[in-house]
């Protein structure tokens, strides 16, 4: 069965009917893929802020457990301190320095006067108490004049 050529009336309807239709394809893969890098772009800049505080947490570790190590002669005890720069978060650093009993290096030696200093950073976030710690030992006499 034969069927009549197109005549050019038809023929142009139909190619407009298939522009709107490649048009509105195209759309919606322009539409997807900024959905896509907008998302993207969202995480991306949750992870940055997630960093930062990461590496403001380290710094303040890091600054508080140097400040217990500087002491020339060190005392066993507890402090708290209550962090300004960080107020609106409540955070607070808590220094703890102990004795631990006497052990040997690897020459036999006996290591008298040996500390652990820990310091424990505790703050909220939304609504959840958070914890951060950092700590190290110390040999006392390594320190003394």
């Amino acid at each position: 069965m034969r069927t009549a050529p197109r005549t050019g009336r038809t023929q142009r309807r139909t190619r407009k009917g298939f522009l709107l239709l490649e048009v509105l394809l195209a759309l919606g893969v322009f539409g997807i893929a900024a959905t896509g890098f907008a998302v993207a772009l969202h995480r991306t800049a949750d992870l940055a802020d997630l960093a930062q505080h990461r590496m403001k947490m380290g710094r303040l570790l890091e600054s508080a457990l140097a400040e217990a190590m500087s002491f020339p002669v060190l005392e066993e005890g507890s402090t708290s301190v209550a962090v300004d720069e960080m107020s609106e978060e409540g955070l607070e650093i808590e220094t703890t320095i102990e004795l631990l009993p006497e052990m040997e290096n690897e020459d036999g030696q006996l290591l008298q006067e040996m500390y652990r200093i820990q310091v424990v950073a505790r703050w909220f976030e939304n609504g959840v108490s958070q914890e951060e710690m950092a700590e190290t030992w110390r040999y006392s006499r390594l320190y003394q004049p």
